[in-house]
């Protein structure tokens, strides 16, 4: 331990203490480290207690200048920035300002976090104002607004909710922008208000719609099999077939009430082939169609069902 007076100096019992000798006890005096270390350790400390503070602004001559903790941590904390801060605790001192940098991997028991931003954050309950975050995985999570880039969870209720990819169980959102979503749906999508807009390909059920577009069946080809002609109704709603040797049309499978079906027949090669119907075809007043002879020539049969029956009318002899 280094001394703390110059003890080398003497004073002669009862005798005169001179200035010179004065100066000789306190000339190499200096604050060492043990007048610190040396000292009881508090166990806790009270925010008005007081500590010396070298200020940067002091000469060496100036004595040291002393602040409460909590002036300690209200003024020289709260600009500060902790690269590696571990709490074991709960910090529940003061009142935290400006801006705070969050690890990139943090967990999230339970809290409310004004505004987070955060590369990976797991969260088991939180209500988060504003999230900007990477990846967030959560049981539940209430967000009014926010961006994720991608977005897991069970369930959730979103006022604002903008992903660009995501799986998502159960989502509850008042208004939101989804770049791409993909579901298998086990039951209906309702839209109880307001109206839907689809850029392409979709049609809604039971609602009047005037189509700007085409719409169109693309034709099945229908095959000839041992001189018999199935057709399966809910492939198309238009069907072609060439008609090469004597045939039957067999009755036609999955009809369905109210649907209209077309049937383009083109004579073959040579021409003079016939085409018997099955009784679940039905024409005016009980008198079969026959196919125009010629080879080539196409007629164009026209059916109604309901839902058994197919009553069907012929425009022959398109050549």
């Amino acid at each position: 331990m280094a001394i703390k007076f110059n003890r080398s100096q003497t004073f002669s019992t009862n005798g005169t203490v001179t200035a010179a000798g004065l100066h000789n006890l306190i000339d190499g005096t200096d604050i060492y480290q043990a007048l610190i270390t040396d000292q009881p350790s508090l166990t806790a400390v009270d925010p008005a207690d007081s500590i010396l503070i070298a200020d940067a602004s002091l000469t060496a001559g100036d004595a040291p200048r002393q602040t409460t903790v909590s002036n300690l941590f209200d003024d020289a904390l709260t600009g500060g920035t902790y690269t590696n801060l571990n709490l074991t605790g709960a910090l529940t001192f003061g009142t935290a300002t400006g801006n705070r940098t969050v690890s990139t991997s943090a967990t999230i028991t339970t809290g409310t976090i004004p505004n987070l931003t955060a590369g990976t954050t797991t969260s088991t309950l939180g209500t988060i104002t504003n999230l900007s975050s990477g990846t967030t995985n959560s049981t539940s999570v209430i967000a009014t607004s926010g961006t994720i880039g991608t977005f897991n969870s069970t369930t959730g209720t979103i006022g604002t909710f903008n992903s660009t990819t995501g799986t998502i169980g159960t989502l509850n959102s008042t208004t939101g922008t989804i770049g791409n979503f993909t579901t298998t749906l086990t039951g209906d999508v309702t839209i109880s208000t307001g109206s839907a807009t689809v850029g392409t390909r979709v049609a809604v059920l039971n609602t009047a719609q005037q189509y700007s577009r085409a719409h169109n069946f693309a034709a099945t080809a229908l095959t000839i099999t041992s001189g018999t002609v199935p057709w399966d109704l809910s492939q198309n709603q238009v069907a072609t077939l060439t008609v090469t040797t004597n045939s039957t049309m067999n009755t036609p499978t999955n009809p369905q009430a109210g649907s209209t079906y077309v049937m383009i027949v083109t004579q073959g090669t040579g021409g003079s082939n016939t085409l018997s119907f099955s009784t679940a075809y039905k024409f005016p007043s009980g008198t079969v169609p026959s196919l125009s002879t010629g080879s080539s020539q196409v007629d164009v049969l026209s059916f109604v069902s309901n839902g058994t029956v197919l009553y069907g009318v012929s425009s022959q002899n398109f050549s």
